[in-house]
């Protein structure tokens, strides 16, 4: 339930927060040029209403709708918003945007799984066009008839409920459950997916709201920060609290005092009443932001204060939070011992993996005496897996050089595979390749809190390196056919994922070690599950049906300086890769290596001569 709540909060959250920006600019044109502004402007103040009613949902509907069904989702579900945008006229519809852009794509993907293999050949393009006109048609008249009015009166509820909290004296109670939530990384879910909505509706009315500091004040997670650089016994933790002091309050990142918590669970109480004391001197005073303070950095929370004593009593109410939350937080760190931030932020790591859906689940956990062969899957067994076993390989194989570690399709893990690591999307595929493993699953190869969790459990009392059997390490000398100068890139650009893979898949096509055809299939890989790999690399090639489009074994590195996103991360390498059979592996062996070596990694982002990465590479 806890893993449910997390995801769903997960995905509210990644609706709202590309588009804080928009959030920013009209929190800026609210703050200066409304009548009771910084700088009133009566011809400016008139942006204020189009951009919270129809440029901050239409956004978020756009996002909702890609996220769900990539770019035709987008299309469809910011038509369909505008159904409950005109339904509601009273309300700025966010939280319809919620629920219509998303829904836009999801039907809008069913329709495209329906249709796959049954278009008539030369009508695709009419096809697509019409489906996301008659399907958006269809969404804008139900939102406007059924689900703009419907939340249009779940708003007024909530409103409703708010200013009875507020007249009762009763919002500041309110962080009994968002201090704790925070912890379990609902932060972003709570800020964006509840408060924002509910204090757009009160700011549009009357200029500002308190629900924007409910969650944002960073003076709760500085007091505990503070407890820690003044009276913590464990050295690390001591001298890690001034670095955190400076990310959290001036950076806004939260989740940097969360392993302090989770060290002391009790010191929870210390922002819990820190906040409570602050919201209630917001609400006495009648204080609010006029927009959204993200990230929660006093920069953002000062920035959108209103105009006269709003600065002032914003600051006051961070320093009540920060002095409370010190003072209760500090006897306790006293009290405490010498915990580990170590393995507080281990906890974190977990739990944050968690929240993303990476967990063991499926088969039996294995004891690491009963561990003898880990398979790493994905699609197609060529390319991401086959980095991800190789570093995993590396990292055991001096304390458990017993295990066998492999990589294969996740339709092809073998009978005796103990234990399964596959990427979140592809956890189903597995279960029915291998019931009998334990399923670990992740979202990318190279670095994940869920590697690190199957890596303490497999060299768990395991022997010293000295008694482990001998093994003969065999060097294999990577063909250089299969990386070429000419396959070697620099300096590149690109806006999208997309670009980036079709220029690799173009290049190896140019080089003779793919048919043109295996270009959109680099591109469907990319569709079933991300080749992004972590720390900056990112390996597309073919789903497994594509493999007899590859002519022969390639490899092709493009280097992008600027990074290309590959959902929340950039990529900077990208290599693409034709597979027949085994023959690519050794190359991406190599890569494995040079990732473990700064100096290597630092040569690759930073060449300006191909013969520099094929000396690292070949």
């Amino acid at each position: 339930m806890k893993n449910g709540i997390q995801r769903f909060g997960k995905f509210l959250s990644a609706m709202v927060m590309p588009n804080i920006g928009a959030f920013i600019a009209w929190g800026f044109i609210t703050a200066l040029f409304i009548a009771s502004g910084w700088i009133p402007n009566e011809r400016l103040a008139t942006l204020v209403s189009p951009m919270l009613n129809y440029l901050l949902p239409l956004l978020i509907g756009y996002t909702g709708g890609k996220l769900v069904g990539g770019d035709r989702g987008a299309v469809t579900g910011a038509i369909a918003v505008v159904g409950v945008i005109v339904g509601a006229p009273d309300y700025p519809m966010l939280m319809g945007a919620m629920v219509m852009g998303p829904l836009g794509g999801f039907v809008i993907k069913k329709f495209d799984q329906a249709m796959d293999g049954h278009m008539p050949a030369g009508f695709e393009m009419l096809i697509n066009n019409f489906s996301v006109g008659i399907i958006g048609l269809i969404l804008v008249i139900i939102g406007y008839y059924l689900i703009g009015p419907f939340m249009a009166a779940v708003l007024a509820v909530l409103t409703a409920g708010v200013n009875v909290l507020v007249n009762n004296n009763l919002l500041p109670f309110s962080a009994i459950f968002i201090e704790p939530a925070k912890v379990l990384f609902l932060n972003n879910a709570i800020n964006h997916g509840i408060f924002t909505p509910i204090a757009s509706v009160q700011a549009q009315e009357a200029g500002k709201s308190i629900m924007y500091m409910l969650e944002t004040n960073p003076g709760p997670g500085l007091g505990v920060l503070l407890a820690y650089w003044a009276f913590s016994k464990d050295k690390a933790t001591k001298s890690s609290a001034p670095g955190a002091v400076i990310i959290h309050f001036l950076g806004g990142i939260h989740e940097i005092y969360f392993p302090y918590i989770l060290m002391n669970p009790i010191i929870i109480i210390a922002p819990i009443v820190g906040n409570i004391a602050a919201i209630f001197f917001y609400s006495i005073t009648n204080t609010g932001l006029v927009g959204p303070a993200s990230p929660g950095s006093i920069i953002a929370f000062l920035s959108m204060t209103e105009k006269g004593m709003g600065t002032v009593m914003a600051i006051i109410g961070v320093l009540i939070a920060t002095a409370i939350s010190f003072l209760i937080a500090a006897p306790i760190v006293k009290m405490s011992g010498d915990k580990s931030l170590e393995e507080a932020q281990a906890k974190k790591d977990a739990m944050k993996a968690e929240s993303k859906g990476i967990t063991v689940d499926a088969g039996e956990k294995k004891a690491s005496d009963a561990v003898n062969l880990i398979v790493f899957a994905c699609d197609a067994g060529m390319g991401s897996s086959a980095m991800g076993a190789t570093k995993f390989r590396n990292r055991i194989k001096q304390i458990r050089p017993d295990i066998t570690v492999i990589n294969t399709s996740v339709d092809n893990i073998p009978a005796n595979c103990d234990i399964a690591v596959v990427q979140t999307i592809l956890a189903d595929r597995a279960r029915k390749s291998a019931p009998q493993a334990q399923l670990v699953t992740i979202g990318n190869f190279l670095a994940d809190p869920a590697l690190d969790g199957l890596f303490e459990q497999v060299t768990a009392k395991a022997e010293a390196p000295a008694a482990a059997p001998a093994v003969e390490e065999v060097k294999k000398t990577a063909n250089k056919d299969l990386l070429k100068k000419e396959g070697v890139k620099l300096g590149q650009k690109a806006a999208t994922k997309e670009e980036a893979i079709k220029a690799a898949g173009e290049l190896l096509v140019s080089l003779g070690y793919a048919d043109e055809s295996y270009i959109p299939a680099m591109l469907e890989r990319e569709k079933l599950a991300t080749t992004y790999m972590g720390m900056g690399i990112a390996i597309p090639h073919g789903t497994s049906q594509a493999k007899g489009t590859v002519k022969k074994s390639g490899i092709v590195v493009l280097q992008y300086p600027d990074g290309v996103p590959f959902g929340d991360e950039k990529a900077n390498l990208v290599f693409g890769i034709a597979g027949v059979g085994d023959e690519h592996l050794d190359i991406l062996a190599n890569i494995c290596t040079a990732l473990e070596d700064e100096d290597v990694m630092n040569d690759l982002l930073t060449a300006k001569d191909p013969e520099v990465v094929l000396k690292h590479l070949q």
